[in-house]
């Protein structure tokens, strides 16, 4: 192309990034109104799962080389927000047939934007331009504390295991480093520097994409007729971010697990830490004792959902167990006797890191008061096979803490020492996340700078824009509860009809960070792009599991507050047998536990006959042996003690671990110890917990 045609494009691009016609996020068509919404919005009847992608544009060609993009520069009036320009550092053309290229033919853009302080590091992009483009974009977002480049060059994440890369697709494609280099994303020495610290809270993601925009305008001639955002982690609090402050720029965005509430995440590693750590590390809980925790959970919650499948679907019913598992994992006496119970300490640490931290003395930005909890006593898991995310391998962290310690805490010392005190040899342990006194303001700070937590999308909906939140129920490093709570004050602030309109929230039962027992692979980029392009709205699709071992299982994706139920027949492995349901019983209620203190009198497998008295008033049980003709111990003796709930009118006993269950017309099966004083002698064959069996001739029955 000659260089006057060229220098022509390029004289238009300034003008044209900030024109809705020109593309480029603003719609596509350059009306100012609002798009037609689809005719019955609240069900749509599109389901992404089953729904083809929009048939793609004619692919347009460039209009320029690659090589002619080489040292290409852009002034800092071209970028939407304060640098000194950007250059490009090197222009690549990669052919199709190049080895390990499953991208077609494209051109590589590498470059730089610097920064207006000169100590701060450059922001690293990268843009790729396909030659044959579908005139479509997509930013990536990145990943932990980020400083490693984004290529543009990976897969949509949590997408069809076949399914192409966006690039190989058509569409042009760009992602940064948010404005640092690092070997390690969780190193957050870069925060120390303002600028450095405002890129990464979002500042990056405007910088980059309107450079991007720049160059896709010098390539094809115009801007993406429509563009996307897609991220997860600290990619996903990218994608919000970047739509709460810059709605006009992009068509529709996909969230995955986003670490939205990103200083109260924080905030909240701190507080775990403080748990496991304090007082020489009492409440260090080991990998065997993080691994019961784990086995009881499962044991407790996993057929609330009517399947055992190793996934504990129905979370709000399981969370009212949450009293009950703790009671029976404890020590006798609440003293560390080893691996099979927890301390006093320890269930403190089990107990903080499963509840919300609520924040009386301060708030954060957008106002908000609450982060976390992480859902270990629903089957978060944070040992085992599924995720390297664990709660360390010692007792006493390090300063600063390494990957020996709690990923979580590893995660929250780093904030505290470069974020918020930019003192790297500050003992975090000392720093009191409910109260961080001198260093109040300077959190509020932080928060304002890396928080997406703004629920008012209106300026984002009211133009179209599309938004798809995703995140796991069992997720070990960034809260699920805190996108349920933004999603919710997101309907209390633009109203529930604007939400069903503009916003998809699925939650996965199984799911933790990237990791878990069920990992969904589902086409989310063709939903969005059906919702976007064809105004057809997601409602419940179908996942495909991507873990090993239960590859290719599926379950319906269900939206929140719903979660799948199986249906009670057929294969536990087909998601046509499940149903989304928002149903939450209370696992403890029992219709068989009697409303006044009642004797159950029956004998036992070993000839005895004793009865048993319940007040259900307090749960507390007394065990009277009666005379008879085989009598083993006294008649008079009697045994007490407490009944813990487990659900299903079944409890937990000090009968050396049997289980009392009620049963229908006064049925009380169970057992108790023995005259040797070594085992539970059954008053009928032992039952499972949430098994009610019948009648039996050697059951006790309720005499009074």
């Amino acid at each position: 192309m000659p260089s006057s045609r060229l220098a022509a494009v390029l004289s238009s691009i300034s003008i044209c990034l900030g024109l809705a016609a020109c593309g480029g996020g603003g719609g596509g068509d350059g009306f100012a109104g609002l798009p037609v919404p689809p005719s019955n919005p609240s069900n749509p009847g599109a389901d992404p799962g089953n729904e083809p992608p929009p048939a793609p544009e004619t692919p347009k060609a460039p209009l320029v080389s690659c090589a002619s993009l080489n040292g290409m520069s852009f002034t800092a009036a071209q970028i939407g927000l304060p640098t000194q320009g950007a250059t490009v550092t090197s222009a690549t053309a990669v052919a199709a047939s190049d080895p390990g290229n499953a991208m077609g033919d494209y051109c590589r853009v590498r470059g730089a934007i610097r920064p207006v302080d000169a100590s701060a590091p450059d922001i690293h992009f990268a843009v790729n331009l396909p030659q044959q483009w579908n005139q479509k974009g997509i930013q990536f977002g990145g990943g932990g504390f980020n400083g490693v480049l984004i290529d543009g060059t990976e897969p949509v994440r949590f997408g069809p295991a076949d399914q192409p890369a966006p690039l190989a697709m058509g569409y042009a494609t760009w992602g940064s480093d948010s404005g640092h280099q690092s070997s390690s994303i969780t190193d957050a020495k870069f925060a120390a520097n303002d600028e450095a610290l405002a890129n990464y809270g979002g500042q990056a993601l405007k910088k980059t994409r309107d450079v991007a925009m720049l160059l896709v305008q010098a390539t094809y001639g115009s801007a993406p007729r429509k563009a996307y955002f897609l991220g997860t982690s600290t990619g996903g609090r990218d994608a919000l971010s970047y739509i709460q402050r810059w709605p006009a720029d992009y068509d529709g965005v996909i969230a995955n697990e986003p670490a939205l509430n990103y200083s109260g995440t924080r905030l909240s590693n701190l507080a775990v830490g403080r748990a496991l750590y304090a007082n020489g590390g009492a409440g260090w809980v080991n990998l065997a004792k993080t691994l019961l925790v784990q086995k009881t959970v499962l044991a407790a919650c996993d057929k609330l959902d009517g399947a055992s499948d190793g996934i504990v679907s129905n979370v709000e019913s399981c969370r009212q167990l949450n009293d009950s598992i703790l009671a029976s994992l404890r020590c006798p006496g609440g003293a560390d006797t080893g691996n099979t119970c927890l301390s006093d300490p320890q269930l403190t640490t089990i107990r903080t890191i499963e509840s919300p931290l609520d924040l009386a003395k301060y708030s954060l930005a957008n106002g908000v008061r609450r982060a976390g909890g992480y859902n270990i006593l629903e089957g978060t898991l944070v040992a085992g096979p599924f995720t390297t995310r664990d709660l360390g391998t010692r007792q006493i962290p390090g300063n600063p803490a390494t990957s020996a310690d709690a990923n979580v805490y590893l995660t929250g010392d780093q904030w505290a020492k470069y974020f918020v005190t930019r003192n790297a040899q500050l003992d975090s342990l000392t720093f009191d996340p409910l109260d961080p006194g001198q260093y109040t303001e300077r959190v509020q700070t932080v928060s304002a700078l890396t928080d997406a937590t703004d629920p008012d999308l209106r300026p984002f909906l009211s133009r179209g824009g599309r938004l798809i939140l995703l995140h796991g129920l069992a997720d070990e490093v960034i809260s699920n509860n805190s996108t349920s709570d933004y999603y919710q004050r997101v309907v209390s602030t633009v109203g529930q009809a604007a939400a069903d309109q503009g916003v998809r929230f699925y939650t996965v039962p199984g799911m933790g960070h990237g990791t878990g027992v069920f990992i969904p692979n589902w086409d989310s980029l063709g939903a969005l792009e059906n919702w976007v392009e064809r105004g057809l709205a997601p409602v419940t699709a179908v996942a495909a599991d991507g873990v090993a071992g239960t590859f290719g299982r599926t379950r319906p994706l269900c939206l929140f507050p719903a979660w799948p139920k199986y249906k009670g027949s057929g294969s536990m492995d087909a998601a046509v047998n499940f149903s989304c349901t928002t149903e939450v019983g209370n696992p403890l209620a029992c219709p068989n536990l009697p409303a006044v203190a009642t004797t159950y009198k029956g004998g036992t497998t070993q000839g005895e006959e004793v009865q048993v008295l319940i007040d259900p008033a307090t749960m507390a049980y007394t065990v009277t042996v009666l005379p008879n003709a085989s009598l083993q111990r006294s008649a008079g003796a009697q045994r007490s003690g407490t009944l813990v709930p487990k659900g299903q009118c079944s409890w937990a006993s000090d009968e050396s671990g049997a289980l009392f269950t009620l049963g229908a017309g006064g049925v009380l099966q169970g057992g108790v110890t023995t005259a040797a004083g070594n085992a539970a002698a059954p008053l009928i064959a032992f039952q499972n917990t949430f098994t009610t069996s019948a009648t039996d001739a050697n059951a006790f029955r309720d005499v009074a």
